[in-house]
């Protein structure tokens, strides 16, 4: 880390955590001009105390719920949960939860930006142990609430994505692809599983998330890898085989690299017109409030998308230490920004869907909401509509109210899916909660 930017942190180590919503300046640009498919990019704000305004998380009242669209209703589809991150739903309806949060890293949170760093996720509702399991939901009765609730799945280390192909599962742990045999409507699962291979982990492990989707002739998997770091702070080898998409033969559990430069890919899908993957994926900290756009992009084989030495195309960042001309002169824009610091997490192609004819083409995107942006942005599940197979418009909030006019969270959307009826399902990480959008009709 160097000198200026420890500067930064110390100051913050020296000011009580309440005060650290008020740090920082507030946004320059108006919100349509940071998201669609050619947002506005300021000048970096490179400043000495950056922008922290952290909405700690309070959970929902008694009968309290998202605002929905118009022609939307919305519903608690399971509550009580442990910090569910993920959603998958099965063929038959049931719906499994990854019920996770961060493995152990030691070497991860060290210095004062550590320390301060820790504080500041705590408050946010991401300090609690990792329940490290996966849960059954269903609803026998097709009435939108699920009426039993099973471990499917325990021990496992911190895990996030799933996939379903014929009678395996894969489940991806924070460091590994593991495989499980599969029975149609069995409510757990008595086996330890295979691995199938290893992914990048470790004592930083960073970004710790793995998501996970399966091919549509199910012979390879993809799987999502965060960086290391924010801007390769850490050093490169830290970063060998991160901040990237694997493809994985399911045969044998070889894998490549995918698409390379994506900070922190989440959320994957493929867009039915064209069979073409997609991720939403979170870009880089500490340059402003304005800076830079969370993206959502079409994945193509052998992409470099910039991380960590440009963002969004060809914008070099001088943070970087020694610049690197050849990889910037390939780096590819992404197809669509969501907005600064939105967090953009989930991510399910509205194919199948029942909702209103608003949202019948397109994107859903659930965003957890910043840490470091005046005013917040995210803490909302957006649409993005689609035409042609590519983006076509601004986006449409689907659910609001995650945040309440005090800057609490009430709860933080991450994964989102479709039903087997054609509802949405979202996974409220800090309200402990699934959500359940359907039609109002």
């Amino acid at each position: 880390m160097d000198s200026s930017r420890c500067t930064r942190w110390a100051a913050l180590a020296t000011v009580p955590l309440i005060t650290l919503v008020a740090c920082g300046a507030t946004q320059t640009l108006p919100p349509e001009q940071t998201v669609g498919a050619s947002p506005t990019l300021p000048e970096p704000d490179k400043q000495l105390i950056p922008t922290v305004q952290v909405a700690p998380v309070k959970g929902w009242p008694s009968g309290g719920k998202p605002a929905a669209a118009p022609g939307v209703a919305v519903n608690a589809f399971a509550t009580g949960l442990s910090h569910p991150r993920w959603l998958l739903v099965l063929p038959n309806g049931d719906v499994l939860v990854a019920e996770t949060n961060a493995p152990p890293k030691p070497e991860d949170g060290k210095g004062i930006k550590g320390a301060v760093m820790k504080q500041l996720m705590k408050k946010a509702g991401a300090g609690v142990p990792s329940p490290n399991r996966i849960t059954l939901l269903r609803d026998a009765d097709g009435d939108g609430v699920a009426e039993t609730k099973s471990v499917f799945l325990a021990n496992l280390n911190s895990p996030f994505g799933m996939a379903l192909i014929g009678n395996d599962l894969y489940v991806a742990n924070t460091d590994s692809v593991m495989r499980f045999p599969y029975q149609q409507g069995q409510t757990s699962v008595g086996t330890m599983g295979t691995k199938l291979t290893d992914l990048p982990g470790g004592p930083l492990n960073h970004h710790w998330t793995k998501s996970l989707i399966a091919s549509r002739d199910g012979s390879k998997l993809y799987a999502t890898v965060g960086s290391n770091s924010n801007v390769g702070e850490n050093g490169m080898a830290k970063e060998e085989g991160r901040a990237a998409i694997w493809e994985i033969d399911v045969k044998t559990g070889d894998k490549r690299l995918f698409a390379t430069g994506l900070r922190n890919p989440n959320g994957m899908a493929w867009e039915p017109r064209s069979g073409t993957l997609w991720t939403v994926a979170n870009e880089r900290d500490e340059l402003g409030n304005d800076l830079v756009p969370d993206y959502l992009t079409s994945v193509r084989d052998g992409g470099f998308y910039g991380w960590p030495y440009s963002y969004y195309g060809q914008h070099v960042d001088d943070r970087v230490k020694p610049p690197r001309p050849d990889m910037v002169a390939k780096a590819i824009k992404p197809d669509y920004a969501l907005g600064a610091h939105v967090a953009a997490l989930g991510l399910a192609i509205a194919e199948g869907t029942a909702l209103p004819a608003p949202f019948a083409n397109g994107a859903f995107i659930g965003e957890h909401g910043s840490w470091n942006r005046k005013p917040p942005s995210g803490y909302k599940v957006v649409f993005v509509p689609f035409g042609d197979g590519k983006p076509s418009g601004p986006p449409v909030d689907v659910l609001t109210g995650f945040l309440n006019d005090k800057g609490e969270a009430l709860g933080r959307p991450v994964g989102v899916a479709i039903d087997k009826r054609g509802a949405l399902l979202v996974a409220d990480d800090a309200g402990n909660t699934i959500w359940r959008a359907a039609s109002a009709r």
